[in-house]
């Protein structure tokens, strides 16, 4: 990609991504694993559960569990 070529900006949960993995150290596929790895919970179940246990901001926890969910539609 040439310097005047510029990918266009990420839009929705993905957003987040570079934010959440510089915050919690963990990167965007070791928290889609965790999220999968908590089958049968609903959308503000894990996002509670990623807060309680993880420690994660509502924000960042449901961008990651917003974005696995459409992935895994």
């Amino acid at each position: 990609m040439s310097s005047s070529e510029k990918k266009p900006p990420v839009k929705g949960p993905a957003s987040y991504f570079p934010s959440i993995e510089k915050t919690y150290g963990r990167p965007i596929a070791e928290w889609k694993a965790l999220i999968r790895s908590q089958s049968g919970l609903k959308h503000m179940e894990l996002v509670a559960w990623l807060k309680q246990t993880h420690g994660l901001g509502h924000g960042h926890a449901n961008a990651l569990v917003a974005h696995t969910f459409a992935e895994d539609k």
